[in-house]
């Protein structure tokens, strides 16, 4: 191998392990097609991890066809039953979303989502959500991420293919990790808790808020999604986590609704 080829290779190398803990994430998949044509995407940019949450059809003749190569980044993929599970171990989870909801949360574009999913730590794990083809992610879905992506199109035709739509996410985040020569940012002491320690949190706090008669137990919905935009923004570390649940422990305890 010429100096030349061993050079490019190693910058393969590179590039391909900065993009080893981005996940791409499908909710509800109707048409298996965009599953094989998702995977193709995803290998032409260099990631490989793909994850699928009740798919309504795969694995699938017709994912395999559209894959169209892609066959072994289909036969690693992940199936989940919950989008829990698809996010277990993800320190950051970004959403794509084609229109603001009634909570609006800060919404970023391609480019800059995917220099602040870079910016992430090198060995956690991030998860970009996608939904279901014709009504894209629910509001219960965004309110599990900690970032909304926005894919700027032409305001009179905005139409645009699941496929695609990963295609866009996965260049630009081949592009931030090649325009970024390779750097690599300092240690840092501030490591946030994955999406699952995030869930059970969440749980604990809104019985909390219920034990303390702070919430109506009839409308807990509202409140809570503006609990979660909170948090979600903050994205506490585990010492955080772990006074924060202290704190919600200590609470409960004063009310009287200590477990027995």
């Amino acid at each position: 191998m010429n100096s030349k080829a061993a050079q490019d290779t190693r910058s393969e190398a590179q590039v391909a392990a900065r993009l080893s803990h981005i996940r791409i994430v499908l909710i509800n998949t109707s048409h298996p097609g965009n599953i094989g044509a998702t995977a193709r995407a995803m290998k032409v940019m260099g990631l490989q991890h793909l994850h699928l949450v009740n798919p309504k059809t795969f694995p699938c003749h017709e994912a395999t066809a559209m894959a169209s190569g892609a066959d072994d980044l289909l036969q690693r993929a992940v199936v989940h039953d919950t989008l829990e599970s698809a996010l277990d171990g993800c320190s950051l989870v970004m959403g794509t979303s084609a229109r603001l909801r009634s909570l609006p949360m800060p919404q970023m574009d391609l480019r800059s989502a995917a220099k602040s999913a870079l910016a992430e730590s090198q060995d956690q794990d991030i998860a970009i959500l996608f939904g279901q083809e014709r009504a894209g992610l629910t509001n219960d879905e965004i309110q599990r991420c900690h970032q909304l992506v926005h894919v700027d199109t032409d305001p009179d035709f905005g139409s645009l293919n699941l496929s695609q739509a990963v295609q866009l996410m996965a260049y630009e985040l081949r592009m931030a990790v090649i325009g970024g020569a390779g750097a690599v940012s300092a240690p840092s002491d501030w490591v946030p808790v994955d999406a699952g320690q995030m869930e059970m949190f969440f749980v604990h706090l809104e019985q909390t808020l219920l034990d303390i008669g702070f919430m109506n137990p009839e409308q807990p919905k509202r409140l809570m999604a503006r609990m979660r935009r909170l948090y979600n923004r903050a994205r506490p570390d585990q010492n955080e986590i772990n006074i924060l649940r202290g704190i919600l422990t200590a609470s409960q305890w004063s009310a009287g609704k200590r477990d027995e």
